[in-house]
């Protein structure tokens, strides 16, 4: 005799459906509650709705760099854009590429937008340069060349009458002075190494100079760049911007005060903006004037010991070092003693100009130079009327898919709306938190791709009923109705909702900007609709089908079984063998 089989439990755990339904209660009641520890009640709103600042940037190389813009460098320059930022104290902010050449920073409302704007699109090479020569930053007179090639003075264009740092007293300098400042800062650049002299044979015939000697090579470049320095008009931001274009660190150039009363002749670069460890804004204590306070890493500390040292035995202006950054000198003090591991930059700051320049000092320079292409405006006033119009659309389609449930599953649609009342509450605490943690933010087509996810989680509650349904009309009473059709329904919903992810998932991946923002949505709703229905709808099924009014069939209970046209349920009985005699019967 075969043992009995055991009978196993009901599909889906009907006899424990409240260990789901505690289960998601805690993870409600714990999301919310970390919703106001973290306080953020409210989902962190993207600059379209709250309204801000949007900011276009088009990278742009140097001619024969093209490949410099790549995608390396452009995640490079959104880490840096997206520390300054921050390190203004605008965590709302979003930096982030737009095609192969294209940055977009999102600025939200109350930041200063005009402080951000230069703080992203600064490129920040900062270089410490010697000082060759110095003068006023209007056009000076050119020297006249005498019969020896040499220039005569033309004039004496003086020079500020204090540097940029903190020790003043710049003497005038004549043009004659620049000149050979110039001239004898390229040849002890560019001093060629003497050759092995050889005695000549005999027959040896003298050849007159093929080629001019490096002498009159430095004289030719000096003279080039003194008549560059002599036209240079610091006063014209154009020309400023010219004179910094292209510069390399290797080379002597030209260059503008940041604020253009001065122009400078510069050497090659000795110590650069790599080299400097952190930087701060401070208050020098003994003028209280605003100053930049660095620090040098270990190498750079050896390079600025080695650079004051020689330059502190020269006299001025060539015992003066210039702090250039992008290609703008910001500071030119006199150096009196060999200085190491730290250094002041000092000038005419105030607190937010010496707080920027230690911000871009301290999160490094961009790998490429950035073109602001557009800027748009989004004033809160019409974020608030877009948020509203969101707002009303999402109400409305609520408001059908409930008038639908309830016309046509009547008990059955109080079911789908606690079910997504509890979507609803996920939704909202996690995209709370969500703000703080990763950066968030609800923008309008966020707002669609949350309209758009209540017909999906909808639709998962409509398959469940109708397959519930469809066990009615077989004739089968509520209760093994609704396990029967769990394994069904349970089958459809996940390949519905995996498509709508993957659909979610490639949208995020191909696509930047705000349709980013409709995709996560839609991805994250859908997860959710997995969660609540697994969670709570079925449990809450289970325990409503236990209830006389689902369970006995009441005609507005949705699941009546004469409205179905259910089917009479299958009953056995005995055959009756009709007899063959007629005399029997």
């Amino acid at each position: 005799m075969a043992a009995p089989k055991k009978s196993r439990g009901p599909a889906g755990g009907q006899g424990r459906p409240g260990r789901s339904l505690a289960l998601i209660l805690i993870a409600m009641v714990a999301l919310t509650g970390g919703m106001f520890l973290a306080d953020q009640p409210t989902p962190r709103l993207g600059i379209d709705l709250a309204g801000g600042t949007s900011i276009t940037l088009e990278a742009k190389s140097e001619p024969g760099q093209e490949s410099a813009i790549n995608k390396t460098n452009m995640d490079t320059a959104v880490q840096i854009m997206e520390r300054r930022v921050n390190g203004l104290g605008v965590s709302e902010a979003e930096v982030q590429t737009q095609g192969k050449s294209n940055i977009i920073v999102n600025i939200p409302k109350g930041t200063n937008s005009a402080q951000a704007r230069e703080q992203v699109g600064t490129t920040a090479k900062l270089y410490f340069r010697p000082v060759l020569t110095v003068a006023q930053g209007t056009p000076t007179p050119e020297p006249k060349a005498s019969s020896s090639g040499k220039p005569t003075p033309s004039g004496s264009p003086s020079a500020p009458t204090a540097d940029k740092g903190k020790t003043s007293a710049t003497p005038n300098a004549s043009a004659t002075t620049q000149g050979r400042a110039v001239t004898g800062a390229l040849k002890a650049d560019s001093t060629p190494t003497p050759k092995t002299s050889t005695t000549p044979k005999a027959d040896a015939t003298p050849k007159a100079d093929a080629t001019p000697s490096a002498s009159a090579a430095d004289e030719a470049a000096a003279a080039k760049l003194q008549k560059q320095f002599a036209a240079l008009d610091c006063s014209s931001k154009a020309s400023r911007a010219e004179a910094a274009r292209g510069a390399k660190p290797t080379d002597t150039v030209v260059a503008c005060s940041s604020e253009g009363d001065a122009k400078y002749v510069l050497g090659p670069a000795q110590v650069s903006g790599t080299d400097v460890d952190s930087a701060k804004a401070a208050i020098d204590q003994t003028n209280g004037q605003w100053i930049v306070q660095m620090e040098f890493t270990k190498g750079g500390a050896k390079k600025f010991q080695k650079i004051t040292g020689q330059l502190a035995q020269q006299q001025s202006p060539q015992n003066q070092f210039a702090i250039a950054l992008d290609g703008e000198v910001v500071s030119a003090p006199s150096v009196r003693t060999a200085l190491s591991a730290n250094a002041e930059i000092s000038g005419s700051f105030t607190q937010q100009s010496a707080e920027d320049l230690a911000n871009v000092l301290s999160y490094g320079a961009l790998p490429l130079s950035f073109k602001e292409q557009s800027v748009t405006t989004v004033t809160a006033a019409l974020g608030g009327e877009q948020l509203q119009a969101g707002l009303i659309a999402g109400a409305i389609g609520l408001a059908l898919v409930v008038i639908y449930l309830v016309a046509y599953y009547r008990g059955l649609a109080f079911i789908a709306l606690l079910s997504l009342l509890v979507s609803g509450i996920l939704t909202y605490t996690l995209m709370s938190l969500l703000g703080p943690a990763i950066g968030f933010a609800l923008n309008l087509p966020a707002v669609c791709g949350a309209i758009v996810a209540i017909g999906i989680t909808a639709d998962s509650f409509i398959v469940y009923f109708e397959r519930v349904r469809d066990e009615i009309r077989e004739g089968r009473t509520l209760r093994p109705a609704v396990e029967r059709a769990w394994p069904r329904a349970r089958r459809t919903i996940l390949v519905s909702d995996f498509v709508s992810f993957l659909a979610a998932a490639v949208l995020f991946v191909v696509t930047v900007g705000k349709v980013q923002g409709f995709a996560f949505t839609l991805g994250l709703t859908t997860l959710l609709d997995v969660v609540v229905v697994f969670l709570f709808t079925k449990p809450v099924m289970t325990l409503m089908a236990r209830t006389k009014f689902f369970a006995g069939g009441h005609p507005w209970s949705g699941l009546d079984p004469k409205r179905l046209g259910a089917k009479p349920p299958l009953r056995r009985s005995r055959r009756v063998n009709a007899p063959t005699d007629p005399k029997e019967a």
